[in-house]
């Protein structure tokens, strides 16, 4: 694949697993590219299926908040989803959907040629850094993957249902701050 909008139309016509048969609209990704920081979360909820864009919800609201604190944006990086469909009921994506989609996800990163990779929550980060990815533990930690720097933050909707990891989430802020600055991309 050589660019982001012939990938896109790729994925909107994708039929690879159940999930498409009861999306509303493929959920891709939005942001610049290429980007030197993506994020990553696991799929679409039900705003983000009525809009097709991620992270519109209140746990977009939230996020957005979050990265507003660290000079980021929509503007200045990417955001998309393991998968680009809703999983019913906002259940957690299962292996064979995550197995279908990924493909999709591991091209737009090629495309986006990031520099920082940040998954919002374990799923996220169990299928890009590590499957045995322990988030209560591992959350801001980096590590170097396919010359990209990973880390994993809690998900926004993990910060809207336990405020008392909040703080965690601020001080992994700061430190994906810290590692874009060293890296230039801030």
């Amino acid at each position: 694949m050589d660019n982001m909008d012939a990938l896109r139309e790729q994925c909107f016509s994708c039929q690879s697993c159940p999930l498409a048969a009861t999306r509303t609209k493929v959920v891709f990704g939005v942001g610049p590219v290429p980007s030197d920081i993506v994020f990553v979360g696991e799929g679409p909820g039900q705003q983000e299926d009525l809009s097709g864009e991620p992270f519109v919800g209140a746990a977009g609201k939230l996020l957005d908040d979050m990265l507003s604190i660290i000079d980021l944006g929509r503007h200045n990086c990417y955001i998309c989803n393991i998968v680009k469909c809703r999983p019913p009921q906002n259940r957690d994506p299962k292996p064979e959907e995550q197995d279908a989609c990924i493909g999709y996800l591991y091209e737009q990163l090629k495309l986006l040629q990031p520099k920082i990779v940040v998954c919002l929550g374990r799923i996220a980060a169990m299928r890009l850094i590590r499957p045995d990815f322990r988030i209560t533990r591992e959350h801001g930690q980096w590590t170097q993957k396919d010359g990209s720097w990973y880390s994993a933050i809690y998900h926004p909707s993990a910060l809207l249902r336990d405020t008392a990891k909040r703080p965690d989430a601020f001080s992994d802020l700061l430190l994906l701050r810290k590692k874009a600055r060293e890296l230039g991309c801030l």
